[in-house]
């Protein structure tokens, strides 16, 4: 099930729950807090009023959950949303273990568990490291750089990148990093964009023919090149399934002590 629609519940049970409370069981508390102290000379001790006036369990914790969990879900829906990264195909910018923070409202304010963008604040641009719901498996989240926008046309040939016929430069740095055996390391230069990608020497990889971008779609592909689950095998992503952009990651995990030595900004 959809973490947001949990959350969503979540908050909207304890609300309810807080808000009869506040309108129909404490009020009813008082009147019988008031009718047994009628019914008695000397009136009750403190003790006594604490034990007729305390609220039953499911009140006490809907009263101390409602406001942390309305403030996750609004942080969370509208403004930053963290997330881990479970593959290599963003590798070398994003490692398996990187936790990343997405900003949620770089594309427009979107409700939760609906996805429908109430507030347009901007688009997409070239070269930005985009999260979306998979169009294929809306519930499951991917991490790609987005590569052509709704109008570009796009090719991909013999390991090169052409965006509306141009081709997308890219320099060799090292044919033997020690972190990725086997690849080659190269930075590319999307639009305004710089960033650093693998390629592998001897696969020839997918060939996409020149394709147009659809209005409302964006093209899409991981930086670990040979490596990666893109649009070059499946497609375009709508722009309903977009998340948000990914902009740092905070921490590092891969199952041994958490790391925050490579805090960093995501490009």
């Amino acid at each position: 099930m959809d973490f947001s629609l949990l959350l969503v519940m979540a908050v909207a049970i304890t609300g309810l729950i807080w808000l009869l409370d506040m309108v129909w069981w404490r009020p009813a508390r008082r009147r019988k807090l008031a009718a047994v102290e009628a019914g008695t000379t000397e009136g009750l001790d403190a003790t006594a009023r604490e034990r007729a006036m305390k609220e039953p369990w499911p009140v006490d914790y809907a009263r101390s959950f409602f406001p942390v969990l309305l403030v996750v879900l609004l942080l969370r829906s509208f403004l930053v949303e963290p997330f881990q990264i479970p593959s290599g195909s963003m590798r070398p910018t994003l490692e398996v273990g990187d936790f990343i923070l997405v900003n949620k409202y770089a594309y427009g304010l979107r409700l939760p568990v609906t996805h429908t963008r109430i507030i347009e604040l901007g688009e997409p641009e070239r070269g930005d490291v985009m999260v979306f719901r998979f169009p294929t498996e809306p519930s499951v989240n991917f991490i790609k750089r987005v590569v052509g926008l709704p109008g570009d046309t796009v090719r991909y040939e013999d390991k090169q990148l052409y965006v509306n016929g141009e081709l997308v430069p890219k320099q060799l740095l090292d044919e033997a990093p020690p972190t990725a055996p086997g690849e080659w390391l190269l930075e590319e230069q999307l639009g305004a964009v710089s960033h650093r990608i693998y390629n592998n020497p001897r696969d020839p990889g997918p060939r996409v023919r020149e394709i147009v971008v659809p209005d409302g779609h964006y093209f899409t592909m991981g930086d670990n090149r040979d490596h990666s689950n893109d649009s070059r095998y499946w497609g375009f992503v709508p722009e309903e399934n977009v998340v948000g952009r990914a902009f740092a990651v905070w921490m590092h995990w891969d199952g041994g002590l958490p790391s925050f030595t490579q805090v960093r900004r995501i490009h």
